[in-house]
């Protein structure tokens, strides 16, 4: 009798998981939305390590990109072989494997010359990451046709909006960056979320609950290298924060790729 009082009640839970996560996002934008705009820090292009290398200026820190484009290259041709079955959430791995080997090109440009111009093209293809990585969460958990191209180009628009906005409102003198942060942030919400609610993976090779957490790990530990990025210099005289986050958040797309990319079926646990 318990059993089936359990296997009655699955449905009714799995049913509720996606307005759960509604919720979430609707509460998160409402939030931001009352908090006001958020403007860039005055010193956000003031980097600790400005040492150049040969002729590249900032070296560390351009150089530190190189494994993006390896990462998302290696990816594409991984999600590209012949032993991978079908699957409706490939699209959306390939436009995040895209955007990770574009992110290598942004964000050494940007770190070439810092400036707002420049970080434009360091900041489009990290929210294109981060919307192609939503929709493969999304259809691996939620619903295949979040991997539909519908749903990846909608994601893609939005991603790009939100920096075009950003840009926007800095050359008004009031830069607001509510709308690129929430674009940024909004898978490192949504992935503890699918994972707490225990929602069973729906598609063939999903990516494993351990290998999200993985990444969520690597994710945060590269934010807290960005906020340490003078303090880490000063204290190695060799690298500092920025750089090791730049590493960290590349082994955080390999981690993921990797998982994406095995050949085997689907981990739900």
């Amino acid at each position: 009798m318990r059993s089936s009082v359990a296997e009655r009640a699955m449905p009714r839970n799995a049913a509720r998981s996606p307005w759960l996560l509604a919720v979430i996002v609707l509460t998160g934008t409402a939030a931001l939305w009352w908090h006001g705009p958020i403007a860039q820090w005055a010193s956000y292009h003031a980097f600790a390590d400005a040492r150049a290398w040969l002729a590249v200026p900032n070296a560390a820190n351009v150089l530190s990109n190189l494994p993006f484009a390896l990462i998302g290259l290696v990816g594409l041709w991984r999600l590209s072989g012949s032993a991978l079955q079908p699957d409706p959430t490939r699209a959306a791995w390939r436009v995040f494997s895209v955007a990770v080997t574009c992110t290598a090109l942004g964000s050494a440009l940007y770190h070439w010359a810092p400036t707002n111009a420049s970080l434009v093209l360091d900041r489009l293809p990290i929210a294109w990451a981060c919307a192609a990585l939503l929709c493969a969460l999304l259809a691996e958990r939620v619903d295949t046709r979040w991997g539909s191209a519908p749903a990846l180009c909608s994601a893609m628009a939005i991603a790009s909006l939100s920096v075009v906005y950003w840009w926007a409102t800095e050359q008004r003198g009031h830069g607001d960056l509510r709308a690129y942060l929430w674009v940024q942030f909004l898978p490192m919400v949504l992935v503890p979320a699918v994972l707490g609610l225990k929602m069973p993976a729906i598609a063939q090779h999903a990516v494993s609950a351990t290998a999200w957490w993985g990444v969520l790990a690597l994710y945060g530990t590269a934010k807290l290298m960005e906020v340490a990025d003078q303090a880490l210099f000063a204290a190695t005289g060799v690298v500092s924060g920025h750089t090791l986050k730049h590493l960290l958040a590349a082994a955080g797309a390999a981690w993921l790729l990797h998982a994406a990319t095995r050949t085997g079926s689907a981990q739900l646990r």
